[in-house]
């Protein structure tokens, strides 16, 4: 049977109080949390997150086809999934593709991912920023998720699915700005309702042979045509969480996330309904298997949203390029050497030392560490390490994801795959630390109150 085989999702550490945007930008604001991403993640970086999670909750399946969607792209010309599929170690004959720049981009990939032979890793990642007090700032997210799919040990066995296509004004992004622009909502509401309606109708659950449904998962960019299809769909199964007070909508990733999260809470022999409306609608049915409680992310999505540390409102602008604090007084970084870097590939991206020893995923201890207040950094200031890896090692790396308060000789950290700067329009990826805090029985509460 063809299906997902694994899936994981990514929910970054740092949290915005949705009340705190008031204060600063003089509107806007709510009630809740969004996620934001730390200003050493991008699309791509929270992809790989995803990536190796379902990766390692699907029992070695090993991808022939790497698919990446998003709609804020580190790069343009340049394939973005070929960084990923480094990072990962994949092997050359494995392909690497991005798949488009529009939210819908990420449930196409996942359908072609499932209509097709072979196993594809389908990766969404989304960066989400509106104006400074507008609705988009506060109701937008940042996460990432990763479906490993293909055929025999599935953990959710694909039934079907239908398309709705539709061409209309609702949200769109001009070329070179970061937040997007909408039509006035009760118009994309109707819309959307109408496509999503014609393409459940579309669905022979007798035929598929789903029989009913019982979980129903409604994702999609327009909240007010999302919560109306909610409430059309209420009479055929409970409708799943769609995570905006907790996590906010993180476009482009937001069908994947809320399917992971999905399959994390169902039990075997459950129907799940994934509708999507975005620039039309499409639905796609799945059947979990006696696996689906097996093949778990050693990190749920449940789990990833009660922990975390919040940020205030003025360093999320500054992250996003909204506010320019003075640097420190040194020199920024010079670009990275492209002959260097591919020489370099499987340290630089794989953290693959010359012994062949591959760290990525190595577990470590913090020897000694310092908080350097001088040198460059889009977040200063830099707090530098010396980590001992659990079977031998010792690595000199930054830390990310840390308040300086909570740093100790002795704290337990895990390495992760983030972005040390960018020069001349290049991005340098490498790894840093950060410490091991979420996970399943080391869970910690969301301190929205941290700087």
């Amino acid at each position: 049977m063809s299906g997902i085989v694994g899936a994981a999702g990514y929910i970054p550490y740092r949290r915005l109080d949705r009340a705190t945007i008031r204060a600063v930008a003089g509107g806007g604001g709510g009630k809740g949390l969004r996620a934001v991403a730390s200003y050493d993640e991008d699309a791509t970086t929270m992809a790989f997150e995803a990536a190796r999670g379902a990766l390692a909750a699907a029992g070695g399946a090993q991808p022939d086809l790497l698919l990446d969607a998003t709609t804020t792209p580190p790069y343009l010309d340049k394939t973005n999934a070929t960084t990923i599929h480094a990072a990962l170690r994949l092997p050359p004959t494995c392909g690497a593709w991005d798949a488009g720049a529009s939210v819908r981009s990420a449930v196409g990939a996942l359908r072609l991912a499932l209509e097709r032979p072979g196993t594809t890793l389908v990766t969404a990642a989304d960066l989400r920023t509106g104006q400074p007090g507008g609705a988009d700032a506060a109701a937008g997210g940042d996460a990432a998720a990763a479906l490993v799919v293909g055929d025999g040990a599935v953990v959710a066995e694909y039934l079907g699915g239908t398309t709705v296509a539709e061409e209309f004004i609702d949200r769109w992004r001009p070329a070179g700005q970061s937040w997007s622009r909408s039509w006035e909502a009760r118009f994309g509401e109707g819309r959307y309702v109408a496509a999503g309606k014609q393409a459940w109708a579309g669905i022979d659950l007798a035929a598929s042979g789903a029989g009913g449904v019982d979980r129903v998962v409604v994702a999609g960019t327009h909240a007010r045509a999302c919560a109306a299809m909610a409430r059309a769909l209420a009479d055929v199964a409970p409708v799943a969480d769609d995570l905006a007070a907790t996590v906010g909508n993180p476009g482009a990733a937001q069908p994947a996330l809320l399917l992971t999260a999905a399959l994390e809470a169902a039990a075997p022999d459950e129907v799940i309904a994934l509708v999507v409306l975005a620039d039309g609608a499409d639905v796609l049915l799945f059947r979990t298997t006696e696996l689906v409680a097996e093949r778990r992310a050693s990190r749920s999505i449940a789990e990833q949203v009660a922990t975390g540390g919040g940020v205030p409102y003025g360093r999320f602008l500054t992250w996003r390029g909204f506010l320019a604090p003075e640097p420190p007084n040194r020199p920024e970084p010079a670009r990275v050497s492209a002959p260097a870097a591919a020489r370099n590939e499987e340290w630089k991206h794989g953290l693959v030392d010359g012994d062949k020893h591959a760290f990525a995923d190595a577990r470590g201890r913090i020897a000694t560490f310092t908080v350097d207040r001088l040198a460059w950094s889009p977040s200063p200031p830099v707090v530098f390490a010396v980590v001992d890896f659990e079977g031998g090692g010792r690595l000199p790396v930054e830390l990310t994801d840390v308040d300086e308060s909570e740093v100790a000789i002795g704290t337990d950290v895990e390495m992760v795959f983030r972005r040390l700067g960018t020069a001349d329009g290049i991005h340098n990826y490498f790894w840093k630390a950060r410490p091991r805090r979420r996970g399943r029985g080391d869970t910690v509460p969301v301190e929205v109150g941290a700087d």
